[in-house]
């Protein structure tokens, strides 16, 4: 399951409608199952990021990092998918997903988004967790 935050929300009619300027990067970031995100989460602060020493990922606005549109006139909405991202191992639990702005402040980053990775998942070190295609949908 995916869903955007009502931070996520009001950012996405900011950003189309009143002109304000999109972050100059995203990030994404892992968290564990102990806080699930939801439309009232607000900042990275209120969940639990893994604790393990892994690369957050960082993804440009523009056709490379979100690099599929669609509109589904049958299902009456509207996606885009993020490019494939791997994230190092070794990572532990990680059930969620969840793409931020680019506070300099890492807990104080604006949660928009978020996916449920459906079970906690880990790899190794040396191993490498690929999350495909994840994507953004929006519906009236």
């Amino acid at each position: 399951m995916a869903g955007f935050t009502n931070a996520g929300k009001e950012n996405v009619l900011n950003y189309a409608f009143r002109a304000v300027s999109t972050p100059s990067t995203y990030k994404l970031h892992l968290c564990t199952s102990a806080s699930a995100p939801s439309a009232d989460t607000n900042t990275l602060g209120d969940l639990t990021e893994i604790s393990d020493s892994y690369t957050v990922a960082s993804l440009t606005p523009g056709a490379t990092d979100f690099d599929s549109t669609q509109e589904d006139d049958s299902n009456d909405k509207g996606i885009i998918q993020i490019k494939d991202i791997t994230f190092a191992g070794p990572i532990t639990n990680a059930r969620y997903c969840v793409l931020t702005d680019d506070n300099a402040t890492e807990a104080s980053r604006e949660v928009l988004l978020y996916w449920d990775l459906a079970s906690d998942r880990s790899v190794s070190s040396g191993q490498n967790l690929v999350l495909q295609d994840l994507q953004i949908e929006l519906t009236e």
